[in-house]
């Protein structure tokens, strides 16, 4: 792995894009650099257990054709050191750090998931440093039944290791045939990388971050509008794991943020409809009316 910082720039897709790492407080962070230089850099945070081969390629390459895109690890997962965090406040944490060990002043932010709860944590403690906040798959603090992702995915977990097929297939898109033709193409795409890829999750990683799910569904509900950033949030119509509702509860807390909600999609909404979400995002991106 190289260490930081690196310099790819623009032309590398995402798949073919080094792993570096950069140590912050003496603990590793790996990470993906790629697009275009200069401007504001987009940082993403991802799901549950997710390294950084669970990234969307195709959601990944769309916005670093116009922005500087950085990929992470939570600490504890993939090729990161150190041990995951049990709760949000201390991914935030790490988040912010990182952020500011790389030397950026002023980010973006795109949070799946998990990855959407550590990001409003971000925006909360440390106002100043974000200037764009994309909130997808995800709900606030508190939010209707957050604190049971565990209960509902276990059993489809299970089901995953005895039809011998991914458990996102279930988890993150719908039964229908437009879900299942979804989720066989984006199985297919995180596939694509061949050499260097990211180590996988531990169990115990795993089950750490599960936790900070939970204590995240129970804790008590954040002030949203405090958030006066512009904000665009994305979810499919039928999410189960963090359920449909809690877009919409976000959507009217947080002052002037956009929703988008895909039909006949469920938690992975934006990889089903990618081809629509990134033009949504890199317009909302670029929307200088919206700085």
């Amino acid at each position: 792995m190289m260490s930081a910082p690196g310099n790819v720039g623009s032309g590398v897709r995402y798949v073919e894009a080094p792993n570096l790492s950069i140590n912050v407080g003496g603990t590793a962070f790996a990470y993906r650099d790629l697009g275009p230089r200069g401007g504001v850099p987009l940082v993403l945070l991802n799901h549950w257990g997710a390294v950084l081969d669970n990234f969307d390629p195709r959601i990944v390459d769309g916005l670093a054709s116009k922005h500087r895109v950085i990929a992470t690890n939570y600490r504890g997962i993939g090729a990161s050191g150190g041990t995951a965090p049990v709760t949000i406040d201390e991914m935030a944490r790490d988040a912010i750090a990182l952020i500011r060990a790389l030397g950026f002043e002023k980010v973006d932010l795109l949070g799946f998931s998990l990855g959407g709860f550590v990001a409003q944590d971000v925006a909360l403690k440390a106002p100043g440093l974000v200037r764009k906040l994309i909130l997808t798959g995800t709900g606030p603090a508190g939010g209707k039944g957050i604190d049971k992702v565990g209960a509902v995915s276990w059993p489809l977990m299970i089901k995953g290791l005895l039809t011998l097929r991914d458990p996102k297939l279930y988890l993150f898109f719908t039964s229908t045939a437009n879900g299942r033709q979804a989720a066989k193409a984006f199985l297919k795409r995180l596939k694509e990388r061949k050499a260097d890829r990211d180590k996988g999750p531990t169990p115990g990683a795993f089950l750490r971050q599960l936790k900070a799910i939970k204590a995240w569904g129970r804790q008590a509900p954040q002030d949203l509008g405090r958030i006066k950033i512009p904000v665009l949030i994305a979810n499919g119509d039928n999410d189960i794991m963090v359920p449909t509702v809690n877009s919409t509860d976000l959507a009217e807390r947080i002052p002037g943020a956009q929703l988008v909600i895909y039909e006949d999609a469920g938690h992975g909404g934006i990889f089903q409809y990618h081809a629509d979400f990134v033009p949504k995002a890199l317009s909302f991106l670029s929307d200088w009316r919206r700085c």
